[in-house]
Parts: C-alpha cells; structure tokens; sequence
C-alpha cells in the first residue's frame, strides 16, 4: 500500500512525492554545478598606463619588427 496525501485538494501518492523531490533537487544542483559562461582567459589582462603601451603589448611581432627597423631589413 502506498501513503496518500491530499495536495491542494488531489489525493498524490507518497512515490510521486519522493519522485518529484529528488527530480527537483537534481535539476536544481545540475543547473547551478553547470555554471556560466567560460570567459576567455587566453591572455592575462593589459595593464597598460595609456593607449601607446596597450598597443605595443598587443602588436603580434614587436620584437621581431624591432629588429627589423635595427637591421633596416624588411
């Protein structure tokens, strides 16, 4: 036999309840365990004091381009 209770005026088995509960406790914990969005973190973060640092920093071949103005190579 199973308990029955009355929930908002229908009779609801005792397994129905512990059905839903444990649904609901494991959605729940699933949905807050999956997190946000990832942020990109390829790259730490440019402090940079003005913009001509920050395009330096940012410039791909900076070095390789320096020695090219040293050696008037190109």
């Amino acid at each position: 036999m199973v308990a029955m209770y009355t929930i908002a005026g229908r009779q609801v088995g005792s397994h129905v309840l512990a059905i839903a509960t444990l649904a609901t406790t494991f959605s729940t914990a699933a949905f807050f365990m999956s997190g946000g969005e990832k942020a990109d973190k390829t790259q730490p973060p440019i402090n940079a004091k003005n913009k001509d640092e920050e395009s330096f920093v940012k410039e791909q071949n900076f070095v390789q381009k320096a020695e090219e103005k040293v050696t008037g190579k190109h």
